[in-house]
């Protein structure tokens, strides 16, 4: 069995893959562009990615390719409708990053709601060993005990970052994008409800036809100027210029976002002219990549090729 990496880089260079050798031959590479996917893959059996398109214009040419593998869940960059044709296998990797997530989600939330920016900064200029007595409270800030937390997308990640946000004293409502998911445990309400009533939103669903674009100029005018909005699901489901416009205009209180439109991040974003790190935090991409979840992911993409081969 021949295996190739395409796109290790996106691993991080701590996560190691050598035992893969024990499945067949290895053959790796830190990053690859659409046009050397085919050249790369070559005669191939099995083809290791995580964003590169799958479709008869980039493996077309690849006629001993049986198995495409994902170091990801989501499946949004395979054409499913040609891969069944050739009979191909897909695997990507599941739960392997939820709590890597739902870590990150609170991380970057309360970054913002406890305007940890502007307290860091305060001490480390020098203004705190100044300071006239022992407390400094410019910027105010609240409990999240009490609050609503709306959860847009319930599935496993949706699910756990409710139960954490229950540990903090939360009332937790959630939308079903798909409006099939009824909980025995939260209580299920409409998109409108929810974002008019919520003071957390964090969205945790897939990219689909329910959900693309589903915050937009329209749906943000629901919010409350008090809400907070966190996307950990996918950048299209949020509207970029309608977002970055309830920033500046303070129809909303601020925004943590892993994930964006176009990634790497485009110069041209309109929430790059937002630098106030009260109202706006945006990681590259990174809830996922916790070490412990990296290596999870890893083990079961061997796990999943192992099973194949053994098939």
């Amino acid at each position: 069995m021949k295996i190739v990496f395409l796109e290790t880089a996106t691993l991080g260079d701590d996560v190691n893959i050598d035992k893969f050798t024990e499945l067949g031959e290895v053959i790796r590479f830190d990053l690859t562009k659409t046009d050397e996917i085919a050249p790369r893959i070559g005669d191939a059996d099995v083809v290791v990615i995580n964003k590169l398109p799958m479709n008869e214009s980039t493996i077309g040419t690849c006629g001993n390719l049986k198995l495409i593998c994902l170091t990801a869940t989501g499946t949004n960059n395979i054409d499913f409708d040609y891969t069944d044709k050739k009979g191909i296998a897909v695997r990507n990797v599941r739960s392997y990053s939820t709590e890597s997530v739902v870590q990150h989600t609170f991380s970057t939330f309360f970054y913002l709601y406890e305007k940890l920016n502007y307290y860091d900064n305060y001490v480390k200029s020098g203004d705190y060993a100044n300071a006239p007595f022992f407390c400094h409270i410019e910027e105010k800030f609240h409990e999240l005990f009490g609050k609503r937390w709306g959860i847009i997308g319930l599935g496993e990640i949706g699910h756990r970052v409710a139960q954490v946000a229950q540990a903090f004293g939360c009332e937790v409502v959630y939308y079903s994008t798909s409006g099939k998911n009824n909980d025995a445990v939260f209580k299920r309400v409409g998109l409108s409800e929810l974002l008019a009533t919520s003071d957390v939103i964090s969205i945790h669903a897939p990219l689909n036809d329910d959900t693309q674009g589903l915050i937009n100029a329209e749906t943000l005018k629901f919010c409350k100027p008090t809400a907070y909005l966190i996307n950990m699901g996918r950048g299209p489901i949020v509207d970029q210029d309608a977002l970055a416009d309830a920033l500046k205009n303070g129809r909303i209180a601020g925004a943590a976002l892993d994930v964006l439109k176009n990634e790497p991040m485009e110069p041209e974003n309109p929430l790059l002219e937002i630098q106030d790190s009260k109202k706006l935090i945006i990681t590259p991409h990174i809830a996922w990549a916790t070490v412990e979840a990296r290596q999870r992911c890893v083990e079961a993409v061997f796990q999943n090729i192992k099973k194949f081969k053994e098939s």
